[in-house]
Order: structure tokens, then C-alpha cells, then sequence
């Protein structure tokens, strides 16, 4: 059958290495995980809990498209406990993970052809996403002088509709401040081109808290997920905050295209936003993780990196090893039983030398990735 170009998307190549992974453990090896972005602890056991009583009285069935009126009065309230912000919850929108708040905020701002400029490392779906709605998406080069975050300077010359920014970030965990946040912010509106925050990962922080984009302006698309901070990947489900005169736009579109984000995810949703000591272990986790990953990646050769200030990522410079990252990336998994995602997922033009290592898992897991990856190196004369 024919078929549209709009559907010739790239692979998303952690999900190969996933596969990838998983045959090998089907094959019997112990595959130490440290290519995929998510916890490896399941949604709060409280929230889980809620959802099994629930359950017994609730058929679960369609909710309205904007989502469960609660659970959006509760993540507005979330705003103003973590930024101070005073968040009206008619501007909140429950979507299907965050995968479905890009669909709908990319079809919402922009019509066919426009441009939309994303950093470089960045998350490789926004690519992907843009390309499939008829989008073109732009990247740009960051530097590592601005931590590989976009600054105005990248796009000043460039004719774009929209910005779209992550901090934390994935890959690399770096973060915005709130000046420079600011600057991106004024340099979109002076375009006359749409901001768009995505914030995934808050609540991930290390040194400072992440600022919202909703502390600085209401003129923006502002996008998180249950899927990281609340360690809920698989059950898919979101938010989206806009500006108050477009929410009947999304509302519409939500309808059509979505119905409604799933309602047992919207039930632990709303239950897991208070298992706060549940989160907060898990926070320790990725903290206790980090620091191995700072003392043991340098051990094992991987010195070109800097520490992470969010996420559970770090973003290593491999080229003094490598010019190809996939089949490196396939070596390692191969050879020392680690699966890394490679660097071309997140930036087409120098990806192929860098790797992803992710530290979501448990503390012994990451120090056993550690010591493979020291042995893998020692061996191939780079340790």
C-alpha cells in the first residue's frame, strides 16, 4: 500500500538498544540497564493501593477530555507549592504522557511547514513528532559553554515559529535558570514565535530547584509527566498548562484525537502526588547514583562529562574512543553486558560521539554497570 512521507520518521534508537537488550536476556545474559530514561521502582505503592479500592466501585471509564477535575485542582496546587505560582486549574490539561501533550501543543500552535527550533542534544522524539505533523523541525548547535542549552543568540538570524526547551534536560541534565530562561522567553516573543517549556523532569534536581517557565510568563506551553518524578512511565499519563484563551482549542482537539488520558493513570496520578516520602526515597536513590556515577565513570575512561544538576542522565563525550556511538554502544552491550544508548538519538550532526548513561536504576545495579564498563575499558586499552 502507499504510504506518506510524513510517516518516514527515524527510528527512535534507545528503543532498538532496548530490544536489543531484552534478546540478550532472553538469550540468558544479565544485562545491566543504563539506556532507558525511566526509575526502575514502580508508581508509589500508596497510589497503587488507591487505584486497587477504587477499582471496586468505579467501572473506569471515559473521563471528561481535560481530565479528572481533582486531579487538575491538585497539580495546579503542585505549582504553588514547588514555584510559588498561582495557577488557575481550568489551565491545566491531562494528557496521555507527555508524548500526548507534544502532539497536541505542536497541532494546537502551528500550521504545516512552520519551523520549530529544538537544542541540540536534545530528546530525539521532538524531532520525530514535528516531522510527522508536517513540521520542520530546526536544530540548533548548543555549545558547551552554555552547558548545551540553547541561548537567543542561536536562533537571533533564524525565521522560526516556535522554541521548544527542556530543563532539566535529556540528555545531558542541564538546566535553565531563570535569566536565561527569561532571555529565550523575550527572544520567542519578539519573533512573535510560541515558547514551549518542557519540564518532565522536575522534581529531579540535585543543587537548585528547576524554574518553570510559568514563573516568568503566562504566554507559553508548559508540558510535564507523571512519568519521572513520580515513577509512573508505563501508565502514560501528563499535563499541559496554556495560556487560559487557548484550553477550548486543546479541549477540542483532545477530544478527537485522544478521548481522554487513561482513568485508572489519572487515579494513582492523583493519589501518587502525595506519597511523598515514597518519592522522596527514591530521590535519595538517584542522588546516591549520581555521586557513583561521578567517581566511577572517570575510572572506567569516561572523563568528558559534566555532572548533572536534574534528570538521572549523563551525557559523556566518547570521541577520543570512537567516531561511530551505535556500534560502540552495541560493543559494550555485546561485550560487558551494559546497555548505553548512543549519542545519535539526541543530535544528528555530533552524536556519534557521545553515549547516554542512565542511573534511574537501583544503586547495585549502577555500581556493577560500573565496574563491566571498567573492564570493558581496561581491556580495550582505554582504562
Amino acid at each position: 500500500m502507499r504510504n506518506s512521507r510524513r510517516g518516514m520518521v527515524d527510528p527512535f534508537i534507545v528503543m532498538d538498544v532496548m530490544e536489543a537488550a531484552r534478546q540478550a536476556e532472553a538469550d540468558g545474559r544479565h544485562i545491566i540497564h543504563m539506556e532507558v530514561g525511566q526509575p526502575g521502582t514502580a508508581a508509589p505503592e500508596g497510589a497503587r493501593r488507591k487505584l486497587s479500592e477504587d477499582m471496586q466501585s468505579d467501572a473506569m471509564g471515559y473521563t471528561v477530555a481535560l481530565g479528572i477535575p481533582e486531579l487538575r485542582a491538585r497539580i495546579s496546587k503542585l505549582y504553588g507549592e514547588w514555584y510559588n505560582v498561582d495557577l488557575d486549574p481550568a489551565r491545566v490539561i491531562v494528557t496521555p504522557g507527555s508524548s500526548g501533550a507534544f502532539l497536541l501543543a505542536f497541532t494546537a500552535l502551528f500550521n504545516a511547514g512552520d519551523k520549530v527550533a529544538i537544542g541540540a542534544p536534545g530528546y530525539p522524539s521532538y524531532r520525530q513528532i514535528l516531522k510527522a505533523l508536517s513540521l520542520e523541525p530546526v536544530d540548533l548547535q548548543t555549545s558547551d559553554a552554555n552547558r548545551l542549552q540553547p541561548v537567543p543568540s542561536d536562533f537571533a538570524e533564524m525565521d522560526v515559529q516556535g522554541l521548544m526547551v527542556a530543563s532539566p534536560a535529556n540528555p545531558t541534565g542541564t538546566m535553565l535558570d531563570k535569566p536565561a530562561m527569561s532571555a529565550l522567553i523575550e527572544a520567542c516573543a519578539a519573533k512573535g514565535a510560541a515558547f514551549i517549556s518542557d519540564e518532565i523532569y522536575h522534581g529531579i534536581e540535585y543543587e537548585a530547584k528547576a524554574v518553570t517557565a510559568l514563573e516568568i510568563t503566562d504566554e507559553c506551553y508548559v508540558i510535564n509527566s507523571f512519568s519521572k518524578y513520580f515513577s509512573m512511565t508505563g501508565w502514560r499519563v501528563g499535563w499541559m498548562v496554556v495560556p487560559e484563551d487557548h484550553v477550548r482549542m486543546i479541549e477540542r482537539l483532545a477530544q478527537n484525537m485522544f478521548i481522554c488520558a487513561p482513568h485508572a493513570s489519572q487515579t494513582v496520578a492523583l493519589a501518587a502526588m502525595d506519597c511523598h516520602e515514597e518519592l522522596q526515597a527514591n530521590m535519595e536513590v538517584y542522588k546516591t547514583n549520581r555521586n557513583l556515577m561521578i567517581e566511577g565513570l572517570p575510572k572506567a575512561g569516561f572523563t568528558r562529562f559534566a555532572p548533572p544538576d536534574g534528570a538521572f542522565y549523563f551525557y559523556v563525550d566518547v570521541r577520543q574512543f570512537t567516531n561511530d556511538s551505535r556500534a560502540f554502544a552495541r560493543e559494550i552491550l555485546d561485550e560487558a553486558g551494559v546497555a548505553v544508548t548512543p549519542g545519535l538519538d539526541f543530535d544528528p550532526v555530533r552524536g556519534a560521539g557521545t553515549l547516554r548513561f542512565s542511573y534511574a536504576r537501583s544503586s547495585a545495579d549502577i555500581a556493577e554497570g560500573l565496574e563491566r564498563l571498567k573492564r570493558f575499558m581496561v581491556k580495550r586499552g582505554f582504562a
